[in-house]
């Protein structure tokens, strides 16, 4: 059994469940502190971080991630114990062991490898680790992101070990993220008996047309990097409950997932927000809007991207996509203080589903690329 095989069972034995570490980040500080790592332990209410660095001079490589995992499901229909990582037909099935414990796994094993073979190494070796990413993200990377910014400590490369693979380990790097922004409607009417239609205001039918609106409206047609903008409504709210009311108001969340603008092409958090507030008013509704925001980021071709595209070349064998599909991750607080970040891991497909799994086979060739990027930025 490889070291990084071991270590990622070690930590898929605990179970991390949001916003819970279970000690996953002392197992990794035990195999960090040998090396020479500074490490600075932060506890933010109920969660607990860890940033690591290794060296004081620049460039500075980041490994980012998070120990903590989404709840398993019915545990019935799992083929194995959740919490019980098991080998099974060339699988390594757990909860975590895609999303993302072998990525930290590999993390710590390509480090100690690199380590070994460079002890003076170029430059600076670090990593952010979390046990809030699969929550509300408050008390985690980003926390951290803001205490190194408040000292003036900024990142010069930043890999993030989300399961970005599609249908190959290795086809697929995200080089960035969409902007999400979320928005709460509140349409106001008038509510009385649905047989007396003279004396009430549906809000359901007065908020159809601006729905129709939005739904048509093309809000950029995207980039080089991004898709264009997708405007989705994810729940309505209306009604009593009873048949015969018309309610007095209806609830819409919706959200876009969209475009940040580059070279002219794609949108802003306030040009979206102006055009829904445009459309809204344009059809007279009485209304309350609450949004939320999520920022983008986009790392171009550039020295990261170069590197670890050259390393997954070598140790798989594929030619990896540029990509910045998917949701969000917490590379969007990193860019804050990193122009260079990118995500890259196992694959995506059994990521928060029952009987999440990793191929066995797969999980060298990720310790050994994210080895060769080390060696192709710090060497």
């Amino acid at each position: 059994m490889s070291t990084t095989l071991a270590l990622a069972i070690d930590l898929l034995q605990r179970q991390s469940n949001t916003p819970l570490d279970a000690g996953c980040q002392e197992l990794m500080i035990s195999r960090l502190e040998p090396l020479g790592f500074k490490i600075e332990r932060m506890r933010f209410g109920d969660v607990d971080n860890f940033y690591a660095r290794r060296g004081t001079t620049g460039p500075l490589l980041v490994f980012a991630g998070h120990t903590d995992v989404v709840p398993t499901g019915p545990l019935d229909k799992w083929h194995t114990p959740p919490f019980e990582p098991t080998i099974k037909d060339g699988m390594l099935y757990a909860r975590g062991a895609a999303d993302m414990k072998t990525s930290l796994a590999a993390f710590i094993t390509s480090i100690e490898d690199f380590v070994a073979e460079n002890p003076n190494h170029q430059g600076s070796i670090g990593l952010l680790i979390t046990s809030d990413e699969e929550g509300i993200a408050i008390n985690g990377t980003v926390k951290v992101v803001e205490a190194l910014k408040a000292r003036g400590e900024l990142i010069d490369y930043c890999i993030v070990g989300e399961p970005t693979s599609n249908k190959k380990v290795g086809d697929m790097i995200k080089n960035g993220r969409r902007g999400s922004l979320s928005g709460n409607l509140v349409v106001k009417g008038i509510q009385g008996h649905i047989a007396y239609p003279h004396l009430v205001k549906n809000p359901i039918h007065l908020v159809a047309p601006a729905i129709k609106d939005m739904v048509e409206t093309i809000w950029d047609t995207g980039n080089e990097y991004f898709p264009p903008t997708s405007w989705q409504i994810s729940n309505i709210n209306g009604g009593t409950g009873a048949t015969n009311v018309v309610p007095g108001e209806v609830e819409i969340l919706f959200n876009f997932r969209f475009c940040p603008e580059l070279d002219g092409a794609g949108s802003t958090e306030q040009n979206l927000k102006s055009r829904v507030h445009a459309i809204l008013d344009k059809h007279a509704l009485e209304y309350t809007l609450e949004w939320e925001y999520s920022p983008p980021y986009i790392t171009p071709r550039g020295n990261l991207v170069e590197a670890i595209s050259g390393a997954i070349e070598q140790a798989y064998g594929i030619t990896p996509e540029l990509s910045t599909t998917g949701g969000t991750s917490d590379g969007r607080f990193i860019a804050d203080i990193c122009k260079q970040v990118i995500e890259f891991g196992p694959l995506n497909a059994t990521i928060h589903k029952l009987n999440e799994c990793v191929g066995v086979a797969d999980i060298e060739p990720l310790k050994q690329t994210y080895q060769l990027t080390m060696e192709k930025l710090l060497k």
